[in-house]
């Protein structure tokens, strides 16, 4: 079977975490704050706080954001649901807004339309997740321009971007918004077998993500309520969790780094093949917005579904007969029973169901061959011909 998404491992990343296996430090040591120099210093961030999972980064952002009971979370439907629980973490409602049909992502002007009837009605967004769908930027120029005019706040959901560029400047510096996320997951672009990270260029943001992601421990004078009782002393500030990340993972994480615009070309190489390969076959092949250098972790096609006389599923189920493991990213979190409970309903957001009836995950990672990327054209192709009206 050859998978949608696969870790890319070598023999320096198994070296790192030897090295780290027999150095006196497993869990808190130089390479956590390492990692996070590397990383910020590569996107031109301020602060970069790794943490367990990119989930627990998006729940110390909102918390840091102050959101809480009777606040409103705004993201996309087309995500991972990790992207709207991190506002029900901390008490708030959550609400969607429908995609752009070209790039997948929030649409902007949706977005306005939408919080122009929310100021009306008094129930505005405090927090707005944007999620960069498949490592492509949202337009966050429109997004941060929207959050100035109805005040609220925008952290960049880039589990799928790290990499990537907006408007030629790498994905995560901060220029558009107030936090962003990046995900290490082993399917990502580079992993640390379960972390994730989030950054930001505001002092304040940083101090409260960084006791969010510990307990709310400080060993930090300044922020004590008195001098300690000695050279042992600590304070619990705040309610925090246990979301650190250990030095294995920092230690994989700074190895992958080395070799993420590698990654990155690679990526975009095989995207190109892709693009080229699919042309005539009646799928919808990926759109990149000019303004955008996408981080490629997945690439998506759409079936021309009344050019074929298969369905979605009949498609999708073929491919994996064929042993080309497809995925769908992602079915839309408003349809999701916990979500439906709260009165969602499918056809609330149109964009993100006819999406979500056609898309396709095809493999997409670094070390996919040419010849197992000719093997899912191939299969494709044959599934596809038979189906063709």
């Amino acid at each position: 079977m050859i998978p949608y998404g696969r870790q890319d491992i070598t023999q320096a990343d198994i070296n790192a975490l030897i090295e780290v296996l027999q150095s006196d430090f497993l869990t808190q040591g130089p390479k956590v704050p390492l990692f996070e120099q590397t990383v910020a210093s590569k996107v031109g961030a301020r602060h970069a706080l790794a943490v367990n999972s990119a989930t627990s980064a998006l729940h110390i952002a909102c918390l840091a954001l102050d959101l809480g009971k009777n606040d409103w979370l705004w993201t996309t439907p087309v995500t991972f649901v990790a992207s709207a629980n991190c506002g029900l973490y901390c008490g708030a409602q959550v609400d969607f807004v429908d995609i752009d049909p070209r790039t997948y992502n929030l649409c902007p002007k949706q977005l306005e339309s939408k919080l122009v009837e929310a100021e009306r009605k008094g129930k505005l967004p405090k927090v707005l997740v944007a999620v960069h769908l498949c490592g492509q930027p949202c337009d966050m120029q429109a997004i941060h321009a929207l959050s100035q005019r109805f005040d609220f706040k925008v952290i960049e959901d880039a589990s799928h971007a790290i990499g990537g560029k907006y408007q030629g400047e790498y994905i995560g510096n901060g220029r558009y918004s107030d936090i962003t996320v990046f995900s290490f997951h082993p399917v990502k672009i580079i992993t640390t077998a379960e972390g994730g990270m989030a950054l930001t260029n505001d002092d304040a943001l940083a101090e409260r993500m960084n006791l969010g992601r510990s307990h709310g421990v400080t060993r930090d004078q300044n922020l004590m309520t008195h001098d300690p009782d000695g050279p042992w002393y600590y304070q619990q500030v705040a309610l925090g969790y246990n979301y650190r990340m250990t030095e294995l993972q920092a230690a994989l994480g700074i190895s992958q780094m080395e070799r993420l615009d590698a990654f990155i070309t690679r990526r975009h190489e095989l995207a190109k093949r892709y693009d080229e390969l699919l042309q005539n076959l009646p799928v919808i092949t990926p759109w990149q917005h000019p303004d955008s250098y996408s981080g490629l972790h997945l690439y998506v096609i759409r079936l021309e579904l009344d050019k074929l006389n298969k369905s979605h599923r009949q498609v999708f189920e073929q491919l994996r007969e064929q042993g080309i493991g497809v995925n769908l990213h992602y079915i839309p979190v408003h349809t999701q029973p916990y979500y439906r409970e709260m009165g969602f309903q499918p056809a609330d957001f149109p964009h993100a169901m006819s999406y979500y009836s056609e898309a396709i995950s095809l493999p997409m990672f670094q070390g996919l061959t040419n010849q197992q990327q000719d093997q899912v054209i191939q299969a494709l192709s044959a599934v596809l011909e038979k189906a063709t009206a």
